[in-house]
């Protein structure tokens, strides 16, 4: 059987490919640090492994932060959802009474401290708002700044 240009060249094409790879991992190394090539490639698949761990940890951090972030935020709305509760409580518990319902009584609340402005009919409605107000649960205190004006 006679042999094609090809299948000549086989053995001619192996040895120069050997060749060419011997070349470049002679031509990759830097130095010769004495590591053969599976020694180098077990230290690259080391760092990387240490990269990839370092980034798991930092990941860790970021979302601890996160949480810690996201906690405060939470309690920061639950101080302003209880503000809003407590401003809406008292403002009821004034229309319901029948001699400060006609007046428009302006409530604000800021850290459980409740605000009142506005007419009050007589002294003793005054301090009847300071009460109701004092009454509501979260009320700290009760600043009541009603300006007597009998009608």
């Amino acid at each position: 059987m006679k042999s094609t240009p090809l299948q000549a060249r086989r053995p001619l094409l192996a040895l120069a490919c050997s060749a060419a790879v011997l070349l470049a991992l002679t031509a990759c190394k830097k130095a010769d640090d004495g590591k053969t090539v599976g020694q180098s490639i077990d230290s690259g698949i080391a760092k990387t492994e240490k990269a990839a761990k370092d980034a798991g940890n930092t990941m860790k951090e970021a979302s601890k932060d996160a949480q810690a972030t996201g906690s405060q935020a939470s309690t920061t709305l639950g101080e302003k959802i209880d503000d809003v509760t407590i401003t809406a409580t008292v403002s009821t518990g004034l229309a319901k009474d029948p001699d400060l319902s006609a007046i428009k009584i302006n409530v604000d609340t800021k850290d459980g401290v409740v605000t009142l402005n506005g007419p009050a009919p007589s002294a003793a409605a005054k301090d009847k708002a300071t009460d109701i107000a004092k009454q509501v649960k979260g009320v700290t205190s009760v600043n009541n700044q009603l300006v007597v004006k009998p009608g």
